[in-house]
């Protein structure tokens, strides 16, 4: 069988030289991507791009050089581990939260990791208040920059220019026209289908606030990288005192899309606002992305010196939470070895929330043992959902789960259940940005909080009951007498899943 451009090719009406030395280089080819393409990669991710480059060559192999790579390029994680360095001087936890004889060892491991691959360390003394209404949010998020007076980081994977949004940007430009520093980011893919784009770029320049798209191409000046590599870190910091951040993008729970409309389709999502020392590590990100993007270095908005005390432990009112950033930025998966590391030192129950569940193995693994071992293990995901491919490769998995004794809960459509949490035990939250699937471990640049507090789990498990109330139980029987066809395009879909 001939690989690479020989089947396109007739050697036959060549001279024999000619026929050669394609042959050679076709030999040569083949062997180079068996050798080199598996380099660093995980098996399934080597294996799916080796069927993809060999079963349809010329396609596979144009796919490969432009989508074959999750990393950023060089100058970008130069200034990554620039800013990691800068952030660890600035930002400083306190020895003494660690030392906490409440806080439980899974907590303290947990921490200890998440401090060296994201920088930020554990820290005391926070609030936390849960969102669950997505226009609500936004119209409190305009209101809080209202009456901010130093400065205002606005960082979105998605926003628009529609009615629910519009009264956010004008209290953008407000805040900028009466001199607090407004710093805006915008993913340069996440935004561009929805309506009044061009109208939104021309208002934020028209009023002179500061804004940039995040992971833009520039071949042209040597910056190339994965198309597709997006930022879908939704952050808000105003005077390093308030934060918004979680699940939510900012545009209207409709996404503005007919299509959307006429199905009956919102988008219920999970966020909150947070004070204390917690606030300066979400700027600290923001600060990251912004020096990334633009080489100005934000000094005076990262706080220094923050009072990370150690107030009340596990058992008090204020928890500890701890930031986690992720992405192609890091070179490690960041988010994923948390989660791992949380499933593995579970002794009682797990939660899951995420709307796309496309398990890395060593996850559906950690799930399913879990599971096997006696642990409650409960996956809430969308019945429906937006996106045709996630959604299939998703259900292909519920067989393995089910099996395994993980109780998946099905929300009811049309609500696309846009929330992403996993509360461990009746001690450890984990709420961000982060779906649970290939994108968010090694793709996106994601943003999640870390959080330990008895008091937060409570409040997340009202939130997980409310969500169960209103699913749908997956039965294993009822599941596996779908009809064949579906299971077909299902495991079509999950082939395909690692190089989503």
């Amino acid at each position: 069988m001939n690989f690479g451009l020989l089947p396109f090719i007739d050697l036959t009406n060549l001279p024999g030289w000619v026929s050669i030395t394609l042959i050679v280089v076709d030999v040569l080819i083949r062997l180079t991507v068996i050798f080199w393409l598996p380099y660093n990669r995980k098996p399934v991710v080597a294996l799916g791009w080796l069927m993809a480059i060999f079963f349809i060559p010329f396609v596979g192999l144009i796919a490969f050089l432009i989508f074959g790579s999750n990393l950023v390029p060089k100058h970008r994680r130069s200034r990554q581990r620039t800013m990691n360095q800068i952030i660890k001087d600035a930002i400083r936890g306190d020895e003494a939260v660690l030392g906490n004889p409440v806080l439980s060892e899974p907590a303290r491991v947990a921490a200890n990791l998440n401090y060296k691959l994201g920088a930020l360390p554990l820290i005391g003394g926070n609030g936390f208040e849960l969102r669950h209404d997505n226009n609500a949010a936004l119209q409190e998020i305009a209101e809080k920059i209202d009456q901010a007076q130093k400065y205002v980081h606005f960082e979105f994977y998605i926003t628009a220019l529609d009615s629910t949004t519009e009264p956010l940007w004008d209290s953008l430009i407000r805040a900028h026209q009466r001199g607090v520093a407004v710093h805006v980011l915008i993913d340069h893919i996440g935004s561009r289908k929805y309506p009044r784009w061009a109208e939104l770029q021309h208002k934020l320049n028209g009023a002179g606030v500061p804004w940039r798209l995040m992971l833009p191409l520039k071949p042209w000046k040597g910056q190339w990288q994965r198309p597709d590599l997006r930022n879908h870190r939704k952050i808000v910091v105003i005077d390093g005192e308030l934060a918004f951040s979680g699940s939510q993008n900012a545009i209207d729970c409709t996404y503005n899309l007919k299509g959307n409309i006429k199905k009956g389709l919102e988008w219920k999502d999970l966020s909150f606002f947070c004070t204390g020392p917690v606030v300066h590590e979400l700027n600290a990100v923001f600060v990251s992305d912004w020096y990334a993007e633009t080489r100005e270095l934000l000094l005076d908005e990262i706080d220094a010196d923050i009072d990370a005390h150690d107030e009340a432990g596990t058992e008090g009112q204020l928890p500890l939470a701890q930031i986690v950033p992720s992405g192609p930025g890091f070179e490690t998966e960041n988010n994923l070895r948390l989660i791992n590391h949380l499933l593995y030192n579970a002794e009682d129950r797990i939660i899951v929330c995420s709307p796309y569940f496309v398990p890395e193995e060593t996850l559906l693994q950690a799930l399913t043992n879990m599971a096997l071992s006696g642990i409650d293990v409960t996956l809430i995901v969308c019945e429906k959902g937006d996106q045709f491919l996630p959604i299939m490769g998703q259900r292909s998995y519920y067989e393995q789960l089910l099996n395994a004794g993980v109780v998946i809960q099905q929300y009811p459509g049309p609500t696309v259940l846009h929330s992403k949490f996993m509360i461990v035990d009746d001690e450890l939250t984990f709420i961000g940005s982060s779906n649970m699937d290939p994108r968010s471990f090694a793709l996106n640049f994601e943003v999640s909080t870390f959080i330990v507090g008895k008091r937060m789990v409570k409040e997340l498990e009202e939130v997980a009951n409310d969500y169960i109330s209103r699913c749908k139980r997956l039965r294993y029987d009822e599941w596996m007498n779908r009809p064949n066809s579906q299971k077909v395009m299902e495991n079509f879909c999950r082939l395909w899943s690692a190089l989503l």
